[in-house]
């Protein structure tokens, strides 16, 4: 199966955390395609008509795309799934993979928001999406006392790859762990798991 990762993408995260927990990693060739939001990417459109990824390429031909959907894919491989339980915690854990992408999208256009030239950004535009931002981080608080730190779901993996993003791209426009002790808690032990910890956003030196 092949792979169209970039290094710094917590989409392709949540792919590569269930790929290792699920011992799939090794089976995966991973092609880079670093996207740019201001330059589209051939090789990205080549396989995904919306130019993103991650992208995930079958043995037949076949791809996949959409972090969710290859994540899920990746799940069921074994015939055993665990990020995507059944009955009422598979609610619970597409709910919380919705609200962690919805607090990494919102951050994600706030960076964009940033890399327009001073005269043509939007400050309104980029307040709503901050907005989003907070009030998403403030519910994943409200529940944090529930989030796993072993046996994890797809949501709690959005989760973790939304905040680690943030201490990447934009330290100082969340500042999410300002009250929100027990996000910030359960972060830092989340982040000590093994398919966690390999799978961190690195900015190269």
């Amino acid at each position: 199966m092949k792979l169209l990762y970039g290094g710094l993408s917590p989409f392709v995260r949540k792919v590569m955390i269930v790929a290792h927990e699920k011992g799939l990693a090794d089976r995966l060739e991973r092609v880079p395609a670093p996207v740019n939001p201001l330059q589209p990417l051939d090789l990205a459109i080549a396989v995904n008509p919306l130019g993103k990824i991650p992208a995930l390429t079958l043995d037949d031909g076949t791809v996949l795309y959409g972090s969710t959907v290859v994540a899920e894919y990746l799940d069921a491989l074994d015939g055993a799934p665990c990020f995507f339980p059944s009955g009422a915690a598979r609610w619970a854990a597409l709910r919380r993979n919705a609200l962690g992408d919805g607090i990494l999208e919102a951050g994600q256009l706030v960076r964009i928001e940033g890399l327009r030239p001073e005269e043509r950004r939007w400050d309104d535009w980029k307040k709503v999406q901050l907005l989003k931002v907070m009030n998403g981080l403030d519910a994943a608080e409200k529940e944090a006392a529930d989030l796993a730190t072993e046996t994890l779901t797809i949501g709690e993996v959005a989760l973790v790859c939304a905040l680690g993003w943030f201490d990447v791209r934009l330290p100082d426009a969340a500042g999410w762990r300002e009250g929100r002790p027990a996000l910030a808690a359960w972060f830092e032990t989340v982040s000590r798991k093994a398919s966690v910890a390999a799978t961190a956003p690195r900015v190269p030196a």
